[in-house]
């Protein structure tokens, strides 16, 4: 802000001793020139609005960081874009160190010839009809010689040149856009003096495309002269063309002339009445339409004169020669009288408000800019304040909000993993108890089953294929039945429990999808007993087996681990020495004992050398034995044994093998079964857990993108008010250079517009 201020100068030169001298715009000579203190506040005006030039390219620049519209619309931003076109144009008027009056009307009013009439010759081309081709700008030189510059060369021309340059008549015309400079002797004019151009233009009804006119030869104009023809009306064209000129420029001054008023002469009675209509009707243009001055002032910018009779009556005063009688028509005196009121009453509104006339407009137009400016960073820097009051309660909800959403979601997913592991715990026991009693039921279950039984090698290989697979069915079915329906049920509750649980802490758009991703839905366990496999070591015994055979009777009096370590012919390990002491009659009683026992071992062992050595053996035996009980009772016991041994050796059959078969398969079967009894009901809880973890997995999903839109949201809230702070301050300061500029315009008017009032 202060670089932003301390850049201006502010300082006013000292009037010079040879502006002194000059015409005061009527003041006392006592005073210092006028045109001194239109230097110092084209100056500083200049200076302001830089300033203001600076200051809206910066608004413009800040403003197109305003991402939210609601702080600052596009429309808004549009007013800064027509302000800085605005303030380009009155600098564009500013940037000229001379006043410029510009002379306008329709064709053969007598434009020129009024310019003529002020500049006490016949300088610019005159005649009937379209004559002026081109503008013309009549501007004071301090030479004494007057001369011509034409668009197309920087060499001095005659000014003589310029009635064949600028006539429409001539070969030798240039366009109607183009402009010839004459730079007439400040001394011949009292305007030219005080540093006023004057320019001339083609009538406004020789081309439509008046747009480039005003853009090239008006903007700059601070004063405008209509020049009318007092024989008709003010015309259509001519409003329209200062509508235009009015739209562009703030407030233009307009005087209008109205020309050939010698033609009343002819009708002296209806003058009065024609005067009124021209004032009424200009008064109304310039009051009412237009709105550039009020009804009274404009009474006093229209003036009724004969540009004619002015120049021939000073062309004749220049050159000292008498007017020929007849020439001027009566009345001339007082049409003179008004040209030269016309001509003072122009320069004195030159002289009292030259800074007024240039400067008033462009002050009050720079304080309402500001002004409004201001009023818009105001508004701004307010809805910044309140959106950032708003953002940073919501921020606060946001981060409450989360805080206890991450809390009640480490709950929920603490208390759904406990009740996942307590479920899953309940599964396996049940699945190990279930699996137990099967194995249990294990031979009542192989009657159900009924293929086909024959020992033939191949055909025994299908058919425990086929027992394999079937007990593999059927202890699956048998666990499905018995734990597939309660288990399906306490699984479709927690996962609704999860739902709920989890539901409570999302946002109702979720909630939706969570209860979708919790309906009931078939489950059952895959028990993966994979009994071919598991029994695929099984080696079936459906070989014939008497029941009174050696090896029987041996394992009755041995039991089975003795007798066949005495059927295998391997000696007994050696019993331990007693460590009590021998008396001879635990010693006898001992002997006695152990004699007994060796001796019947003595006789097993031997039967069974010699039954499995040699039949001669047998022999041998048999007339040993039939030697000592006799040959009746040997041939008894014969018969009855082999009676016993072709009884069994008939009911040998398909039947007792299959039974016999199914025995040894269960007994196989149920020891094989028992060793995975604990992986089973481990896979089997491990699905159970897969399913509640993988729903419970989806659910987190949801809790977690719930948790990551209110991260987002309040990253978002952080940004905002992060900008809405930096717009706060930015508009803070664009609000308070405003102010600045307010109080720069105000000054400028208080120190060089209410001087005068």
């Amino acid at each position: 802000m202060s670089a932003f201020i301390l850049n201006r100068s502010h300082t006013s030169a000292a009037p010079s001793m040879a502006e002194e001298g000059e015409r005061t715009l009527g003041n006392s000579g006592a005073k210092s020139s006028p045109l001194q203190v239109f230097g110092q506040a084209k100056k500083k005006i200049n200076d302001t609005y830089q300033d203001v030039i600076s200051y809206i390219q910066e608004s413009q620049r800040f403003l197109k960081t305003v991402e939210d519209e609601s702080l600052f619309g596009k429309d808004k931003l549009q007013i800064f874009d027509d302000y800085l076109l605005k303030v380009n144009g009155i600098l564009k008027v500013l940037s000229r160190n001379r006043m410029k009056v510009a002379f306008f009307g329709r064709t053969s009013n007598g434009k020129s010839t009024v310019i003529n009439a002020m500049l006490r010759d016949k300088i610019l081309p005159t005649g009937i009809g379209h004559t002026t081709n081109c503008f013309i700008q009549v501007e004071g030189s301090s030479k004494t010689e007057a001369y011509l510059l034409t668009p197309d060369s920087t060499e001095p021309k005659n000014v003589l040149s310029v009635a064949q340059l600028g006539h429409a008549l001539s070969a030798e015309k240039l366009s109607e856009n183009s402009i010839v400079h004459v730079h007439w002797p400040k001394e011949k004019c009292r305007l030219l003096r005080e540093d006023v151009v004057i320019v001339d233009s083609p009538g406004i009804d020789v081309t439509p495309d008046l747009d480039s006119w005003i853009d090239q030869h008006c903007l700059d104009a601070d004063v405008f002269v209509l020049v009318c023809n007092a024989e008709s009306t003010l015309m259509q064209a001519e409003k329209n063309f200062f509508f235009k000129v009015s739209a562009k420029l703030s407030k233009p001054n307009v005087f209008v002339l109205n020309n050939r008023w010698d033609a009343t002469a002819n009708e002296p009675e209806f003058m009065d009445e024609v005067r009124q209509q021209h004032l009424s009707r200009g008064v109304t243009f310039l009051a009412d339409e237009l709105r550039v001055c009020s009804k009274s002032e404009a009474e006093d910018r229209i003036f009724f004169v004969s540009a004619k009779e002015a120049l021939l009556s000073r062309m004749h005063q220049e050159r000292g020669t008498p007017i020929s009688a007849g020439v001027l028509l009566e009345g001339n005196q007082a049409r003179l009288f008004e040209f030269s009121r016309f001509e003072n009453e122009f320069e004195e509104c030159l002289s009292k408000t030259a800074v007024r006339t240039r400067f008033e407009q462009h002050a009050l137009e720079g304080r309402s800019i500001s002004q409004h400016a201001r009023t818009l960073m105001d508004g701004l820097y307010d809805c910044s304040l309140e959106q950032k009051a708003t953002a940073m309660a919501n921020r606060r909800l946001r981060g409450d909000r989360l805080d206890m959403f991450e809390k009640q979601a480490i709950a929920t997913s603490h208390e759904t993993r406990e009740k996942i592991r307590t479920f899953v715990d309940s599964v396996e026991r049940q699945v190990a108890l279930a699996l137990a009693d099967e194995i249990r039921r294990l031979g009542t279950l192989l009657e159900d089953f009924d293929r086909p039984f024959h020992p033939d090698p191949l055909q025994l290989t299908w058919y425990k294929k086929e027992l394999h697979a079937w007990l593999e069915e059927r202890l699956g079915r048998n666990l499905a039945n018995r734990l597939d329906e309660p288990l399906q049920r306490t699984v479709a509750d927690t996962m609704r429990e999860m739902g709920e649980n989890v539901g409570a802490l999302l946002p109702p758009e979720r909630k939706e999808a969570t209860t979708q991703l919790t309906l009931p839905r078939k489950f059952g366990l895959a028990y993966r007993l994979d009994c071919r496999n598991l029994c695929a070591d099984f080696r079936e015994d459906i070989e014939f087996r008497f029941s009174l055979g050696i090896n029987n009777v041996a394992r009755w009096l041995l039991g089975s681990g003795r007798a066949k370590l005495a059927l295998a012919g391997i000696e007994p390990v050696p019993r331990p020495i007693p460590s009590a002491p021998q008396t001879p009659c635990n010693t006898d009683e001992s002997r006695h004992i152990r004699g007994e026992g060796e001796l019947m071992t003595l006789v097993v062992q031997n039967m069974a050398l010699l039954t499995s050595r040699s039949s001669v053996l047998l022999i041998i035996v048999g007339g040993v034995v039939w030697k000592t009980v006799g040959w009746r009772l040997l041939a008894l016991s014969a018969s009855f044994y082999g009676a016993l041994y072709l009884y069994e050796r008939l009911m040998w059959t398909r039947r007792a093998q299959e039974r016999a078969f199914k025995r040894q398969y269960v007994s196989h079967a149920a020891s094989k079964l028992k060793l995975i009894v604990d992986l089973t009901s481990s896979n089997c809880s491990h699905q159970v857990h897969q399913e509640l973890t993988t729903v419970f997995t989806q659910l987190s999903r949801y809790v977690d993108m719930s948790k990551e839109e209110l991260t987002v949201e309040i990253r978002e809230l952080d940004a905002a008010i992060e900008r809405l702070d930096t717009t706060a301050n930015d508009a803070k300061i664009l609000r308070n250079k405003a102010g600045w500029l307010d109080n720069e315009f105000q000054s400028f008017i208080k120190q060089y517009l209410n001087v005068g009032k």
